[in-house]
Protein backbone atom coordinates (compact mmCIF):
# COMPACT_ATOMS: atom_id res chain seq x y z
CA UNK A 1 0.00 0.00 0.00
CA UNK A 2 1.13 3.55 -0.71
CA UNK A 3 0.17 6.45 1.56
CA UNK A 4 0.17 10.04 0.30
CA UNK A 5 -1.16 13.17 1.97
CA UNK A 6 -1.45 16.94 1.65
CA UNK A 7 -2.76 19.86 3.76
CA UNK A 8 -6.23 21.24 3.06
CA UNK A 9 -7.80 24.13 4.98
CA UNK A 10 -11.55 23.92 5.57
CA UNK A 11 -13.15 27.34 5.19
CA UNK A 12 -16.28 27.89 7.28
CA UNK A 13 -19.39 29.49 5.83
CA UNK A 14 -19.83 31.48 9.05
CA UNK A 15 -17.65 32.20 12.06
CA UNK A 16 -18.14 29.34 14.51
CA UNK A 17 -18.11 30.11 18.22
CA UNK A 18 -18.36 27.85 21.26
CA UNK A 19 -17.80 28.64 24.94
CA UNK A 20 -14.00 28.64 24.66
CA UNK A 21 -13.07 30.05 21.22
CA UNK A 22 -14.13 31.22 17.77
CA UNK A 23 -12.77 30.24 14.35
CA UNK A 24 -13.33 30.89 10.65
CA UNK A 25 -11.47 27.85 9.36
CA UNK A 26 -10.17 24.46 10.44
CA UNK A 27 -6.81 23.02 9.37
CA UNK A 28 -6.94 19.61 7.78
CA UNK A 29 -4.89 16.98 5.99
CA UNK A 30 -6.30 14.85 3.19
CA UNK A 31 -4.99 11.30 2.78
CA UNK A 32 -4.94 8.75 -0.01
CA UNK A 33 -4.13 5.07 0.48
CA UNK A 34 -3.53 3.20 -2.78
CA UNK A 35 -3.37 -0.53 -3.39
CA UNK A 36 -3.47 -2.36 -6.73
CA UNK A 37 -4.98 0.59 -8.56
CA UNK A 38 -7.66 1.34 -5.94
CA UNK A 39 -7.62 4.51 -3.81
CA UNK A 40 -9.08 4.94 -0.37
CA UNK A 41 -9.68 8.45 0.94
CA UNK A 42 -9.09 9.62 4.49
CA UNK A 43 -8.94 12.86 6.42
CA UNK A 44 -7.56 14.45 9.56
CA UNK A 45 -9.34 17.58 10.82
CA UNK A 46 -7.79 19.48 13.70
CA UNK A 47 -9.85 21.88 15.81
CA UNK A 48 -7.55 23.47 18.33
CA UNK A 49 -8.69 21.58 21.43
CA UNK A 50 -7.30 18.30 20.07
CA UNK A 51 -3.78 19.67 20.24
CA UNK A 52 -2.84 18.43 16.78
CA UNK A 53 -1.61 20.57 13.92
CA UNK A 54 -1.04 20.15 10.21
CA UNK A 55 2.66 19.82 10.99
CA UNK A 56 2.16 17.15 13.67
CA UNK A 57 -0.22 15.17 11.49
CA UNK A 58 2.06 15.24 8.48
CA UNK A 59 5.03 14.31 10.68
CA UNK A 60 3.14 11.31 12.01
CA UNK A 61 1.94 10.24 8.57
CA UNK A 62 5.48 10.45 7.20
CA UNK A 63 6.51 7.81 9.75
CA UNK A 64 3.78 5.36 8.70
CA UNK A 65 5.35 2.78 6.39
CA UNK A 66 2.26 1.31 4.78
CA UNK A 67 4.30 -0.36 2.03
CA UNK A 68 5.08 -3.21 4.43
CA UNK A 69 1.44 -4.38 4.24
CA UNK A 70 0.40 -6.30 1.14
CA UNK A 71 -3.11 -7.19 2.32
CA UNK A 72 -5.42 -4.32 3.36
CA UNK A 73 -7.78 -6.86 4.92
CA UNK A 74 -5.37 -7.35 7.84
CA UNK A 75 -6.98 -4.47 9.66
CA UNK A 76 -6.02 -5.53 13.19
CA UNK A 77 -2.33 -5.77 12.31
CA UNK A 78 -2.33 -2.58 10.27
CA UNK A 79 -4.20 -0.40 12.75
CA UNK A 80 -2.27 -1.82 15.70
CA UNK A 81 0.95 -0.85 13.92
CA UNK A 82 -0.39 2.65 13.24
CA UNK A 83 -1.63 3.09 16.82
CA UNK A 84 1.72 2.12 18.31
CA UNK A 85 3.82 4.40 16.11
CA UNK A 86 3.41 7.17 18.70
CA UNK A 87 0.99 8.08 21.50
CA UNK A 88 -1.82 10.52 20.79
CA UNK A 89 -2.04 11.74 17.19
CA UNK A 90 -5.65 10.54 17.08
CA UNK A 91 -6.74 12.62 14.06
CA UNK A 92 -3.70 11.45 12.10
CA UNK A 93 -4.50 7.84 12.98
CA UNK A 94 -8.14 8.41 12.03
CA UNK A 95 -7.07 9.59 8.58
CA UNK A 96 -5.33 6.27 7.91
CA UNK A 97 -8.18 4.26 9.44
CA UNK A 98 -10.78 6.00 7.25
CA UNK A 99 -8.69 5.55 4.11
CA UNK A 100 -8.16 1.88 4.94
CA UNK A 101 -11.87 1.22 5.42
CA UNK A 102 -12.65 3.09 2.20
CA UNK A 103 -10.05 1.00 0.39
CA UNK A 104 -11.38 -2.28 1.79
CA UNK A 105 -14.96 -1.39 0.88
CA UNK A 106 -13.92 -0.56 -2.66
CA UNK A 107 -11.93 -3.80 -2.96
CA UNK A 108 -15.00 -5.76 -1.84
CA UNK A 109 -17.35 -3.49 -3.83
CA UNK A 110 -19.63 -2.88 -0.85
CA UNK A 111 -20.34 0.19 1.31
CA UNK A 112 -18.75 0.25 4.74
CA UNK A 113 -22.07 0.10 6.58
CA UNK A 114 -22.42 -3.42 5.18
CA UNK A 115 -18.90 -4.29 6.36
CA UNK A 116 -20.23 -3.61 9.87
CA UNK A 117 -23.49 -5.47 9.24
CA UNK A 118 -25.65 -2.35 9.42
CA UNK A 119 -28.91 -1.47 7.65
CA UNK A 120 -28.66 1.97 6.05
CA UNK A 121 -32.42 2.48 6.38
CA UNK A 122 -31.92 2.68 10.15
CA UNK A 123 -29.65 5.73 9.93
CA UNK A 124 -30.97 8.38 12.33
CA UNK A 125 -31.76 12.04 11.90
CA UNK A 126 -28.85 14.36 12.48
CA UNK A 127 -28.88 17.50 14.52
CA UNK A 128 -27.67 20.77 13.05
CA UNK A 129 -25.40 22.93 15.17
CA UNK A 130 -26.17 26.52 16.11
CA UNK A 131 -22.95 28.10 17.38
CA UNK A 132 -22.82 30.95 19.87
CA UNK A 133 -23.61 34.17 18.03
CA UNK A 134 -25.38 37.51 18.36
CA UNK A 135 -29.17 37.37 18.83
CA UNK A 136 -29.67 38.48 15.23
CA UNK A 137 -27.28 35.84 13.85
CA UNK A 138 -28.80 33.15 16.05
CA UNK A 139 -32.29 34.03 14.84
CA UNK A 140 -31.19 33.86 11.21
CA UNK A 141 -29.40 30.53 11.64
CA UNK A 142 -32.40 29.01 13.40
CA UNK A 143 -34.77 30.20 10.66
CA UNK A 144 -32.58 28.65 7.99
CA UNK A 145 -32.01 25.38 9.83
CA UNK A 146 -35.41 24.62 11.34
CA UNK A 147 -36.97 24.15 7.90
CA UNK A 148 -34.42 21.47 6.99
CA UNK A 149 -33.55 19.73 10.25
CA UNK A 150 -35.77 18.17 12.88
CA UNK A 151 -33.23 18.45 15.72
CA UNK A 152 -31.06 21.48 16.50
CA UNK A 153 -27.91 21.40 18.60
CA UNK A 154 -27.41 24.67 20.46
CA UNK A 155 -24.04 25.66 21.88
CA UNK A 156 -24.18 26.98 25.44
CA UNK A 157 -21.66 27.55 28.22
CA UNK A 158 -22.06 31.32 28.49
CA UNK A 159 -23.41 33.75 31.07
CA UNK A 160 -26.58 34.15 29.00
CA UNK A 161 -27.55 30.55 28.21
CA UNK A 162 -31.22 31.06 29.04
CA UNK A 163 -31.46 34.00 26.67
CA UNK A 164 -29.92 31.88 23.91
CA UNK A 165 -32.51 29.14 24.36
CA UNK A 166 -35.33 31.66 24.64
CA UNK A 167 -34.25 33.30 21.37
CA UNK A 168 -34.21 29.90 19.67
CA UNK A 169 -37.62 29.05 21.06
CA UNK A 170 -39.08 32.30 19.72
CA UNK A 171 -38.31 30.98 16.24
CA UNK A 172 -39.01 27.27 16.45
CA UNK A 173 -40.41 24.44 18.56
CA UNK A 174 -37.98 21.97 16.96
CA UNK A 175 -36.54 19.51 19.52
CA UNK A 176 -33.17 20.63 20.87
CA UNK A 177 -30.01 19.16 22.28
CA UNK A 178 -27.49 21.45 23.96
CA UNK A 179 -23.73 21.35 24.30
CA UNK A 180 -22.10 23.41 27.04
CA UNK A 181 -18.55 22.46 25.99
CA UNK A 182 -17.44 22.26 29.66
CA UNK A 183 -18.80 25.75 30.26
CA UNK A 184 -20.82 25.16 33.46
CA UNK A 185 -18.88 25.45 36.73
CA UNK A 186 -21.58 25.60 39.41
CA UNK A 187 -23.30 22.28 40.11
CA UNK A 188 -26.44 23.75 41.69
CA UNK A 189 -26.92 26.12 38.77
CA UNK A 190 -26.33 23.23 36.36
CA UNK A 191 -29.06 21.20 38.06
CA UNK A 192 -31.49 24.14 37.88
CA UNK A 193 -30.55 24.65 34.25
CA UNK A 194 -31.25 21.04 33.35
CA UNK A 195 -34.73 21.22 34.89
CA UNK A 196 -35.43 24.42 32.98
CA UNK A 197 -34.07 22.96 29.73
CA UNK A 198 -36.41 20.00 30.14
CA UNK A 199 -39.34 22.43 30.18
CA UNK A 200 -37.92 24.06 27.04
CA UNK A 201 -38.00 20.83 25.06
CA UNK A 202 -34.32 19.91 25.30
CA UNK A 203 -33.58 16.20 24.89
CA UNK A 204 -30.06 15.98 26.35
CA UNK A 205 -27.13 18.00 27.66
CA UNK A 206 -23.65 17.35 26.33
CA UNK A 207 -20.48 17.90 28.38
CA UNK A 208 -21.88 20.39 30.90
CA UNK A 209 -18.92 20.33 33.32
CA UNK A 210 -15.12 20.24 32.95
CA UNK A 211 -13.86 17.00 31.45
CA UNK A 212 -12.17 15.84 34.66
CA UNK A 213 -15.02 16.78 37.03
CA UNK A 214 -16.55 13.32 36.92
CA UNK A 215 -17.89 13.54 40.46
CA UNK A 216 -19.87 16.66 39.54
CA UNK A 217 -21.05 15.04 36.31
CA UNK A 218 -22.29 12.02 38.25
CA UNK A 219 -24.18 14.21 40.75
CA UNK A 220 -25.67 16.23 37.91
CA UNK A 221 -26.76 13.09 36.13
CA UNK A 222 -28.47 11.83 39.29
CA UNK A 223 -30.43 15.08 39.65
CA UNK A 224 -31.09 15.87 35.99
CA UNK A 225 -34.44 15.07 34.34
CA UNK A 226 -32.70 14.83 30.94
CA UNK A 227 -29.76 12.64 29.89
CA UNK A 228 -26.18 13.82 30.38
CA UNK A 229 -23.67 12.95 27.65
CA UNK A 230 -19.88 13.07 27.76
CA UNK A 231 -17.82 14.44 24.89
CA UNK A 232 -14.48 15.89 26.01
CA UNK A 233 -14.51 13.43 28.95
CA UNK A 234 -14.32 10.44 26.61
CA UNK A 235 -11.85 9.99 23.81
CA UNK A 236 -11.08 6.32 23.28
CA UNK A 237 -12.59 2.98 24.27
CA UNK A 238 -10.50 2.74 27.44
CA UNK A 239 -12.19 5.91 28.76
CA UNK A 240 -15.69 4.45 28.73
CA UNK A 241 -15.39 2.21 31.77
CA UNK A 242 -14.69 5.09 34.16
CA UNK A 243 -17.83 6.84 32.91
CA UNK A 244 -20.13 3.95 33.83
CA UNK A 245 -22.64 5.48 36.25
CA UNK A 246 -21.31 8.98 35.58
CA UNK A 247 -23.15 9.81 32.35
CA UNK A 248 -26.07 8.46 30.37
CA UNK A 249 -24.28 8.46 27.05
CA UNK A 250 -21.13 9.31 25.12
CA UNK A 251 -20.34 11.30 22.00
CA UNK A 252 -17.98 9.34 19.74
CA UNK A 253 -15.94 11.22 17.13
CA UNK A 254 -13.57 9.65 14.64
CA UNK A 255 -11.00 12.43 15.02
CA UNK A 256 -10.63 11.95 18.75
CA UNK A 257 -10.89 8.13 18.88
CA UNK A 258 -8.58 7.18 15.93
CA UNK A 259 -11.24 6.19 13.41
CA UNK A 260 -13.98 3.78 12.46
CA UNK A 261 -12.43 0.66 13.99
CA UNK A 262 -12.18 2.22 17.45
CA UNK A 263 -15.56 3.94 17.09
CA UNK A 264 -17.23 0.59 16.44
CA UNK A 265 -15.58 -0.87 19.55
CA UNK A 266 -16.78 2.11 21.58
CA UNK A 267 -20.35 1.73 20.36
CA UNK A 268 -20.40 -1.90 21.47
CA UNK A 269 -18.73 -1.27 24.84
CA UNK A 270 -21.16 1.55 25.60
CA UNK A 271 -24.09 -0.61 24.60
CA UNK A 272 -22.88 -3.41 26.91
CA UNK A 273 -22.87 -0.91 29.81
CA UNK A 274 -26.35 0.38 29.02
CA UNK A 275 -25.10 3.74 27.78
CA UNK A 276 -26.59 5.63 24.88
CA UNK A 277 -24.36 6.64 22.00
CA UNK A 278 -24.01 9.63 19.71
CA UNK A 279 -21.82 9.93 16.64
CA UNK A 280 -20.41 13.43 16.36
CA UNK A 281 -17.86 15.18 14.21
CA UNK A 282 -15.52 18.12 14.03
CA UNK A 283 -15.58 20.60 11.17
CA UNK A 284 -14.82 18.06 8.44
CA UNK A 285 -15.30 17.47 4.75
CA UNK A 286 -17.77 14.91 3.46
CA UNK A 287 -14.92 12.39 3.57
CA UNK A 288 -14.73 12.03 7.35
CA UNK A 289 -18.42 12.81 7.93
CA UNK A 290 -19.46 10.11 5.45
CA UNK A 291 -17.12 7.66 7.16
CA UNK A 292 -18.78 8.31 10.53
CA UNK A 293 -22.21 8.13 8.90
CA UNK A 294 -21.50 4.52 7.87
CA UNK A 295 -21.76 3.60 11.56
CA UNK A 296 -24.79 5.78 12.28
CA UNK A 297 -27.45 3.04 12.04
CA UNK A 298 -25.97 1.64 15.27
CA UNK A 299 -26.33 4.75 17.46
CA UNK A 300 -29.09 6.62 19.29
CA UNK A 301 -28.19 10.15 18.17
CA UNK A 302 -26.16 11.68 15.37
CA UNK A 303 -24.56 15.09 15.10
CA UNK A 304 -22.97 14.75 11.67
CA UNK A 305 -23.18 18.20 10.16
CA UNK A 306 -19.53 19.26 9.98
CA UNK A 307 -19.46 19.09 6.18
CA UNK A 308 -22.53 21.34 6.00
CA UNK A 309 -20.68 24.13 7.78
CA UNK A 310 -17.84 24.48 5.26
CA UNK A 311 -17.73 26.34 1.95
CA UNK A 312 -15.07 24.28 0.14
CA UNK A 313 -16.04 20.63 0.50
CA UNK A 314 -14.01 18.66 -2.07
CA UNK A 315 -16.16 15.53 -1.78
CA UNK A 316 -19.71 14.41 -2.39
CA UNK A 317 -20.81 11.78 0.09
CA UNK A 318 -23.66 11.14 2.49
CA UNK A 319 -26.56 13.59 2.23
CA UNK A 320 -29.09 14.80 4.75
CA UNK A 321 -32.59 14.44 3.34
CA UNK A 322 -35.52 15.66 5.39
CA UNK A 323 -33.21 15.91 8.37
CA UNK A 324 -32.18 12.24 8.11
CA UNK A 325 -28.77 10.81 7.26
CA UNK A 326 -29.06 9.19 3.85
CA UNK A 327 -26.35 6.71 2.90
CA UNK A 328 -25.66 5.86 -0.73
CA UNK A 329 -24.60 2.50 -2.15
CA UNK A 330 -21.16 3.55 -3.33
CA UNK A 331 -18.44 1.20 -2.10
CA UNK A 332 -16.28 2.17 0.85
CA UNK A 333 -17.22 5.31 2.75
CA UNK A 334 -19.40 6.44 -0.14
CA UNK A 335 -17.59 9.53 -1.40
CA UNK A 336 -16.50 10.79 -4.78
CA UNK A 337 -14.00 13.60 -5.28
CA UNK A 338 -15.52 16.71 -6.85
CA UNK A 339 -12.51 19.02 -6.40
CA UNK A 340 -9.07 17.75 -7.31
CA UNK A 341 -6.52 18.02 -4.52
CA UNK A 342 -2.83 17.33 -4.60
CA UNK A 343 -1.66 14.34 -2.61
Amino acid sequence: MKLTFSPYTLELKHTFTISTYSRDSTPGVQVRLRHEGITGYGEAAMPQYLGETVESVMSFLSKADMSQFNDPMMTEDILSYVDHLAPGNCAAKAAIDIALHDLIGKMMDIPCHRLFGLDKSKAPETSYTIGIASPQETTQKVKEASDKYHILKVKLGTDHDRQIIESVRRETDTPLIVDANQGWNDLDKAIDMCHWLKEMGVRLVEQPMKRDKLDQMARLREASPIPIFADESVQRASDIWRLDGVVDGINIKLMKCTGMHEAWNMINIARSLGMMTMLGCMTETSCAVSAAAQLSPAVDFADLDGNLLIANDPFDGMHVVGGRITLNDRPGIGVTEIKQMQA
